[in-house]
């Protein structure tokens, strides 16, 4: 495809609102969040046409670079971490000679002094009206330190030009000193110049939440107590801590991931409507939001929040991983949580009896970050006497923030047919096949705006200090009891098994991540089309279970087929012998879809064992539509257990 003109775009009024021209000065340039993350996005931005006309990037570190050095540094590590698809040199060249770098000391008066020199130099050849962007690419210890350096120079106060100060996370380590950070902070600067970013709020399906239940008039009387069940959202890391176990460990994943990240998705999905789109009006509602939810009782804290630490386990790869306990800089008999979730509830009148559930974890099966919403289910008075009456499943609506950026609604639909017969269907948009531009990278955005001045997307003091709040207590129970069970779940698997009992009753249960590659391995299935494994899929229900678990008992009715994601089973007869192992990828209760009858044997856990679970009913709802595959099966019966299946018990079973 060729590169369409800016003349183009702005005559299509496609082209974005330049920045004003500035200078971003990046603290600590020489460490890894520069080279993998700042100059690869600012260097996407100029290639979109995002920067403006006029700048020039400056970093500042104790590392022994010139400027000259630091570009050669800078060019190799951006054609590994730019998104560019085709790396564009010319651009690169004409970017590079902006970059300029300062061997100096946070703690040398006299290195900002030099400072101060050398941005009137650049400020005077880029004419960037003596706008400044500080980026803090520090640890929190230091922004003290380098706010009174800027202020020993004047270079806080806006006299000339704006000046504006990006702050990395974390934001405190507890609410304590969280409040310390924010007064040492604003000490030096005013509120409406410092950028708190988190670069997850930058991301489009995140920012679409809020385009999504504000632009869809057909959304937004629906979200509330009435119509909403529960809410889930998840975010997963399929790798461990890796070179990070000094800072994971005085960390874990509440304080990394839930009271950040996942409070501010869970604030853009329930707060009320802002007046405007100003971003004070936005940071208003977040605000209102988050001082809605109740805050845990520390005896609450046991039966709304669960933690979980990963063992041993298996990469993807097939490589034997490491425990946290034995990664690198970690306590071995450290008590951090590597998995955390949680239950909260948001004492206002929109949200009012609807459960919040949040979790994240790292070392866990899949990569994934998403949102489900999902609604009340219809009342089945509406259907008595008809087959649909036992049928009536809740909607989901599912919004996918990585990997594969999109929306999915799920609700159900009259199965063809005379009589009313229904079964759950989905609708499905993602974002690389409706927009032909390819969404930036969350830091990309983040930056665009702060140098348009925009502070929708970044955290007040405010919100930073209610968000500590809200997991004040969980912290402190957290900190007093020693967790007696961890390391609690494997390497590579879904995390600890009381998390799947968190969103009680049975009809609230996590979304399950990747059936469709699970009903793959099933005999039962293979063949079978797109569409069927689609499904099929939608039906299954994930379930874990500890080693030593019973999960099926001989002489119930068995009425569930399990698929083994990860771990092994024991198979015992009645006299108590194991007649078979199974693990992961193969299958027990098959049977059971087929006909309904007492289960000739019992099934126990010898390991962790992650399971896809399906009931007998939701297979029904599905094989109806499916009269080939249904014959298929009766002729699978036969051959492979010798049974004689009659049609007749399937739609028995579902009606």
């Amino acid at each position: 495809m060729q590169d369409v003109s800016p003349d183009f775009l702005s005559a299509l009024n496609l082209q974005e609102d330049a920045p004003d021209p500035c200078i971003i000065v990046v603290f600590g340039a020489s460490g890894d969040l520069t080279k993998r993350l700042l100059i690869p996005s600012l260097f996407n931005l100029y290639c979109d046409g995002l920067l403006p006309d006029f700048f020039a990037i400056l970093g500042m570190a104790m590392d022994d670079y010139t400027t000259e050095s630091f570009r050669v540094r800078m060019s190799t590590d951006v054609q590994k971490y730019s998104r560019q698809e085709q790396f564009d040199e010319t651009a690169w060249a004409n970017f590079c000679d902006r970059i300029h770098y300062l061997q100096a000391r946070f703690d040398d008066a006299d290195a900002f002094v030099q400072l101060k020199a050398l941005l009137q130099t650049l400020d005077t050849r880029y004419s960037t009206d003596s706008n400044v962007l500080f980026y803090m690419a520090t640890p929190p210890a230091v922004f003290g330190m380098i706010s009174s350096g800027l202020e020993s120079i004047g270079m806080n106060a806006e006299n000339e030009g704006w000046r504006r100060i990006i702050v990395e996370k974390p934001f405190g380590m507890d609410l304590s000193s969280a409040l310390s950070l924010n007064e040492e902070i604003l000490s030096y600067w005013k509120e409406q110049q410092v950028y708190r970013i988190d670069h997850y709020l930058g991301k489009e399906t995140v920012q679409n939440l809020l385009a999504f239940r504000f632009a869809n008039g057909m959304f937004e009387p629906l979200w509330n107590r009435t119509h909403i069940d529960h809410i889930q959202i998840t975010a997963t890391e399929q790798v461990g801590v890796e070179w990070r176990g000094g800072y994971y460990d005085k960390s874990g994943v509440m304080r990394d991931m839930i009271q950040n990240h996942l409070f501010q998705m869970m604030a853009y999905l329930c707060m009320e409507p802002p007046t405007t789109f100003d971003p004070e009006a936005i940071r208003n509602e977040k605000y209102k939001l988050l001082s809605a939810v109740r805050i845990l009782k520390p005896e609450e804290v046991r039966y709304h929040a669960v933690r979980g630490q990963y063992d041993e386990g298996v990469n993807l790869d097939g490589s034997p991983a490491k425990a946290y306990r034995d990664e690198h800089l970690v306590d071995p008999h450290s008590n951090t949580e590597t998995y955390a979730a949680l239950k909260l509830r948001i004492d206002n009148w929109r949200w009012h009896g609807v459960p919040v559930f949040l979790r994240s974890g790292k070392g866990l099966r899949t990569k994934s970050t998403e949102i489900v919403v999902q609604f009340r289910r219809a009342p089945e008075f509406t259907f008595r006497g008809t087959p649909a009456s036992s049928q009536l499943e809740a909607n989901q609506l599912i919004f996918r923030i990585q990997p594969n950026e999109g929306i999915e609604i799920r609700f159900l639909a009259k199965r063809p047919g005379p009589s009313m017969h229904m079964r759950k269907v989905n609708m499905n948009f993602e974002y690389d096949e409706a927009f032909s531009a390819h969404p930036g990278t969350g830091y990309e955005t983040m930056l665009y705006d702060c140098m348009r001045g925009d502070a929708s997307l970044f955290s007040r003091s405010d919100l930073v200090e209610t968000s500590w709040r809200i997991v004040q207590p969980v912290l402190d129970v957290w900190g007093e009891e020693r967790a007696r069970d961890f390391p609690n779940y494997p390497f590579g698997s879904w995390g600890p098994k009381a998390a799947f009992s968190l969103p009680s009753p049975d009809h609230r249960r996590w979304l399950a991540r990747t059936p469709k590659q699970a009903l793959e391995r099933v005999p039962m299935f293979e063949g079978s089309s797109k569409t069927m494994i689609n499904a099929f899929a939608m039906m299954l229900k994930p379930v874990v279970f500890n080693a030593g678990d019973e999960i099926a008992r001989l002489g119930t009715e068995g009425r569930e087929l399990y698929i083994i994601e990860m771990g092994s089973v024991d198979v015992i007869d009645p006299e108590g012998n194991v007649v078979t192992t199974l693990s992961g990828g193969q299958v027990f209760g098959e049977l059971s879809l087929l006909v309904t009858k007492e289960r000739r044997a019992s099934v126990r856990a010898v390991t962790y064992c992650a399971l896809y679970m399906m009931e007998k009913r939701d297979f029904c709802k599905v094989l109806m539509d499916r009269p080939h595959f249904a014959q298929k099966l009766m002729q699978v019966a036969r051959e492979r257990y010798n049974v004689i299946v009659d049609a007749h018990e399937w739609l028995d079973s579902e009606g």
